[in-house]
């Protein structure tokens, strides 16, 4: 899946429009649920550029309100609602062409050091019992 979007400056959204196919539909005609949830992670993602910061998924929900019909043209959008020192609050939506939203995602995000190694961010981050230990 290739996903492109633009960065609106003026408005600090981040958009899209994309069209996708039968290969990830769930139900017949319509696009799974996972890959709703990983559009709408991706755009929220996306927004921190406006903040010229790397952040990571911390928290995800989804609103599926109506189901995303395969090859149907797709308005993805995300933008910022609130940041609370390291955490930025994003919300993304998915639009039909007509404008109706068909799902929308909350995130919270959590801004990561640029400077460390992911590695060393995620073990900077875990709580102190987990820190240093391999995952099991």
């Amino acid at each position: 899946m290739l996903l492109a979007f633009e960065q609106d400056d003026a408005a600090q959204r981040i958009r899209g429009n994309f069209r996708l196919g039968a290969e990830y539909q769930g139900g017949p005609g319509f696009i799974h649920g996972g890959i709703i949830a990983t559009v709408l992670d991706e755009v929220m993602g996306k927004v921190c550029n406006f903040r010229g910061v790397r952040a990571v998924t911390a928290e995800l929900s989804i609103e599926y309100l109506k189901p995303v019909p395969v090859d149907a043209e797709l308005i993805i959008e995300g933008y910022e609602v609130e940041m609370k020192g390291r955490n930025l609050f994003l919300v993304g939506d998915i639009r039909d062409d007509s404008g109706r939203v068909l799902a929308r995602g909350k995130g919270r995000f959590v801004i990561v050091d640029s400077k460390r190694s992911p590695k060393q961010a995620a073990k900077d981050e875990a709580p102190e019992e987990l820190a240093g230990k391999p995952l099991e």
